[in-house]
């Protein structure tokens, strides 16, 4: 019988591991990531945490989350509300920081695209993530993609982008990345810039389908047309 295997790895594949480290996707532009800081302390991870599932109820694990922007798609109040706790650090694109202080928390910090932050041993840069040819995700919003280390590897998230120019400095290991088209990149736009600019040394992750917009055919075509390293296409945890 005719089987493709790759269809049938990519479609068990819950989550990725590189040296202790694990990559769930959450869905739509969601992670939790479990590593270590510069330390070698254990982090446990949220980024822009969506329509988590059933499982994640009553969680309350994370060290520290992410925000990218303060579309209902990133920042879900609800959400947040199931995967924090009492020390849980937030650093959020300038534009959240009002609509997170019902959460109550000690450490919220607001971030630019250029600025940097160290929290609980993790470092944090913020970088553009806007459209170029949309008006969903404008340049002057200050919606930012992340860049940050753990088990010494460079992992960047794109946040709601276009192919920008910004791109070409960032040099991860690891790269997620949105691939639905209409409010970001289409899979042919993110592979172009992943090949062209990004350049991940490890792999790069689909992301940002599923959900609002966008199927798993993108990711597949996105894994399809990615040249430079590993695509890893996951399944939603």
């Amino acid at each position: 019988m005719g089987t493709n295997l790759n269809s049938i790895v990519d479609f068990i594949l819950i989550l990725y591991e590189h040296e202790d480290m694990q990559i769930t996707w959450t869905g739509h532009d969601g992670f939790r990531i479990e590593g270590t800081n510069s330390q070698n302390n254990k982090l446990t991870v949220y980024i822009d945490p969506y329509q988590l599932a059933p499982k994640y109820k009553n969680q309350n694990d994370a060290d520290i989350v992410l925000l990218t922007h303060d579309h209902f798609d990133h920042l879900s109040i609800d959400d947040l509300k199931q995967i924090i706790n009492n020390n849980t650090s937030i650093i959020a694109a300038t534009e959240c920081v009002e609509k997170l202080a019902e959460l109550k928390l000690k450490e919220i910090s607001g971030i630019k695209p250029g600025e940097k932050a160290t929290v609980k041993g993790l470092a944090v840069e913020a970088v553009p993530a806007y459209n170029t040819n949309k008006k969903f995700h404008p340049k002057s919003d200050g919606k930012v993609g992340f860049i940050f280390r753990m088990n010494e590897k460079r992992i960047y998230h794109a946040g709601d982008t276009d192919l920008i120019p910004e791109m070409e400095s960032i040099g991860p290991d690891i790269a997620l990345v949105p691939v639905s088209g209409t409010y970001v990149m289409d899979a042919e736009e993110a592979a172009n810039a992943v090949n062209k600019l990004v350049r991940p040394k490890k792999v790069a992750i689909p992301m940002h389908y599923n959900a609002i917009v966008g199927t798993e055919e993108d990711a597949k075509k996105f894994k399809k047309l990615v040249n430079v390293c590993k695509v890893e296409i996951l399944s939603k945890d």
